[in-house]
């Protein structure tokens, strides 16, 4: 029975994991780095001038909310790029793991509801949102790929690494909050 379950549990088809080795996954990887791309510019240019005119609470905030911003889209395009390495085999899973323990999808944005939110630029706030759903799509592929998905092999390579397999029991005991 326990082999059977193995079986089935390796043979199950992984959209996400299928999307990443797809043409299809070259649309996400491009519009990611296309956000990268218009966040930073926007960041240079009209956001610095926008900037300036505002509240001095505006301003804090416009500030932590950049950082959140740039780390958010920097760790979403260094996914994206060892998805793109794995598939071109460029990097071996075992490489690929290791680096993708240093990535972390989880930055938050500040609630719409603290003060000096309502001052931030529509067009600042746009980019902020459209970053939070691209996170939120990659994470959701990350879980599928390597912690629901995980299959035999990849168990096996996890385990033989006890600071993965620490990761792993972070992971699990935090998703079930």
């Amino acid at each position: 029975m326990m082999a059977e379950q193995e079986f089935h549990v390796d043979n199950t088809i992984r959209l996400a994991e299928r999307m990443v080795r797809s043409e299809s996954f070259n649309h996400l990887y491009d519009e990611g780095m296309s956000l990268v791309e218009e966040a930073a510019s926007y960041l240079d240019g009209e956001g610095r001038e926008e900037a300036r005119r505002l509240s001095r609470i505006a301003a804090t905030l416009y500030a932590a909310e950049s950082m959140r911003l740039t780390t958010r889209l920097m760790q979403v395009a260094s996914w994206l790029l060892l998805q793109r390495a794995s598939r071109s085999g460029e990097m071996t899973l075992e490489q690929v793991l290791s680096e993708k323990a240093k990535v972390r999808l989880d930055t938050d944005s500040a609630p719409e509801t603290v003060t000096g939110w309502d001052e931030i630029p529509l067009s600042y706030c746009d980019i902020v949102h459209r970053s939070l759903r691209l996170q939120a799509r990659v994470r959701q592929m990350d879980d599928e790929i390597y912690n629901e998905g995980v299959g035999a092999e990849q168990r096996r390579m996890l385990s033989a690494n006890p600071v993965s397999d620490q990761i792993t029991l972070l992971a699990t005991a935090f998703s079930h909050r």
